[in-house]
């Protein structure tokens, strides 16, 4: 007798459905094929006993069972559930007429119960696509899978709970989750406001320009005077997630198996990982391919403490990334890409000592200790770095302030209209949504520039020795600045405050 049930693989971001294919005939032997990984072809064990220990069997017959398509790599434990319903449907243990119209996953334990499964969403999304039914899956998933409207999803805890759904018993009813409500649920208070700072108003403002216009950018100060707790507060200045950016961020978050009990993601997730991390963790990879730091940070703050720490190559990998906005992993027989559009927020001491330029505080480190620690970050990737600023200490008197700062919730608003404009701006280009995006002919069009403005800039470059990197990045972040005044012209006023944003290009610090 030949069964067929149906499951799931995801590659990337999206998933593609695989056809179980459960043939019985007389003879005893158990044949697994289409290229199964190690973890599939164990599951004949864990099978057998949930079976036994639910009151069924595995058949003394010889079990076929074909992966369709067989030329597709299958990894992974969550094809227990398919295989164990088509074998009992196959050997009439139970009566399932119409299992081909469901997509089924999960892990099994050996007591039948069921364990959690990556890429929920992305199946459910591919489910719904393709006309499916329904969508069974275990319980802890069920939230992330319901968020895809017009698909019954149904949330079970062990294997008898999927047996009695076909045989008519039990009450199993499918979760649904009304995603636009869920979206909407923000938080008006978030964890870390810009309320707490105390002092440093011109790097609060460079953030703010930061956020309007989703520019990269890098804190450079001595420890002690707020880079870290300064760029934790940076999402909540972010304006809030579009419901498309919300799916696409949980997806991502849904493959990599993060989301656990968590529906819809509708605040940009924060990544901020340790310098020793791997090429691979940072930008994804592996033998089976899996997103990394970069992709988990998809619409959201990839932040990069003590930046000269991490490996060179490690940072190098990323300059690909920053431009495209998108990380592609070629393996021999397949290609995954998954996205990867965040801002960068890096942070770094000024010396090996962290004390340069500090008045109060010597600088022990000798010059050829310094062009060393500071040649760690390449140009190329300080090319892709639009706004360079110094954080010093707070003074006493500022940090013994007890009048309340400014909100994150009063910055967004402002940083929200900015977007607006550029939205509004960059309607009809698709790729391009904010001015850190533009490449260098939408700068040419966007970013022009009065006489006396470009005076200013030409004198700035050539006192400052700025080096021609800046020239754009200057144009790009005096665009957002006089999107903050709501300005549909740069004036020299925008540009000189951009000007005062590119520490790392002027004689002093990198050549």
């Amino acid at each position: 007798m030949l069964i067929k049930v149906y499951g799931s693989a995801v590659f990337g971001v999206e998933a593609t459905t695989i056809t179980v294919e459960v043939h019985m005939d007389k003879g005893i032997g158990y044949h697994l094929v289409g290229l199964p990984d190690s973890a599939i072809k164990e599951s004949s064990f864990r099978i057998a006993a949930a079976l036994k220990n639910n009151g069924l069997s595995l058949p003394g017959k010889r079990i076929t069972i074909n992966m369709a398509p067989a030329d597709l790599r299958k990894e992974g434990s969550a094809y227990d559930l398919p295989l164990a319903i088509g074998i009992l449907v196959a050997s009439d243990q139970i009566k399932a007429p119409d299992v081909d119209q469901y997509i089924i996953m999960g892990e099994l334990s050996l007591d039948g119960s069921l364990q959690s499964i990556n890429g929920a969403l992305p199946i459910a999304i591919k489910a719904k696509e393709e006309g499916y039914k329904g969508f069974f899956l275990p319980k802890v998933n069920v939230k992330e899978a319901a968020i895809v409207a017009g698909l019954d999803v149904y949330g079970v805890e062990n294997l008898q709970e999927v047996i009695d759904f076909f045989a008519g018993k039990g009450t199993l009813e499918p979760t649904t989750i009304d995603t636009r409500a869920e979206f909407y649920q923000t938080l008006d208070f978030p964890e870390f406001d810009f309320s707490d700072v105390r002092g440093q108003e011109s790097i609060k403002r460079c953030m703010e320009i930061a956020a309007s216009g989703g520019h990269n950018i890098i804190l450079i100060g001595p420890p002690g005077a707020g880079k870290t707790m300064l760029a934790k507060r940076l999402p909540s200045i972010l304006p809030p997630m579009t419901l498309r950016e919300a799916l696409e961020t949980t997806k991502i978050h849904s493959v990599a198996g993060k989301l656990k009990e968590v529906g819809l993601m509708n605040q940009r997730p924060f990544r901020s990982p340790h310098h020793t991390i791997s090429n691979v963790a940072l930008v994804g990879g592996g033998s089976y391919p899996q997103p990394g730091e970069i992709s988990m940070a998809h619409n959201g703050v990839l932040f990069l403490d003590e930046l000269p720490e991490f490996k060179r190559d490690v940072l190098e990998v990323m300059r690909q990334p920053l431009e495209d906005r998108e990380v592609t992993i070629s393996r021999a027989k397949f290609t995954v890409t998954y996205p990867s559009s965040f801002m960068l927020v890096a942070s770094m001491n000024p010396s090996p000592s962290g004390f340069f330029n500090d008045p109060s505080t010597p600088n022990t480190s000798s010059p050829h200790e310094m062009q060393r620690y500071l040649s760690k970050i390449s140009g190329p990737l300080l090319d892709r770095i639009d706004i360079h600023i110094e954080v010093t200490p707070v003074p006493f008197e500022k940090l013994s302030d007890d009048r309340k700062a400014e909100s994150s919730v009063e910055i967004r608003k402002r940083v929200t209209k900015a977007r607006e404009l550029q939205s509004a701006r960059f309607e009809a280009l698709p790729n391009i949504h904010y001015n850190a995006q533009m490449n260098t002919k939408q700068i040419r069009e966007f970013c022009v520039l009065d006489d006396a403005s470009k005076e200013l800039l030409k004198n700035a470059m050539e006192r400052l020795n700025l080096s021609a990197r800046a020239y754009d990045r200057i144009l790009k972040v005096a665009r957002t600045i006089a999107d903050l005044d709501a300005s549909p012209q740069i004036v020299s006023l925008h540009i000189s405050e951009a000007i005062q944003y590119r520490s790392l290009d002027r004689d002093g610090w990198l050549g």
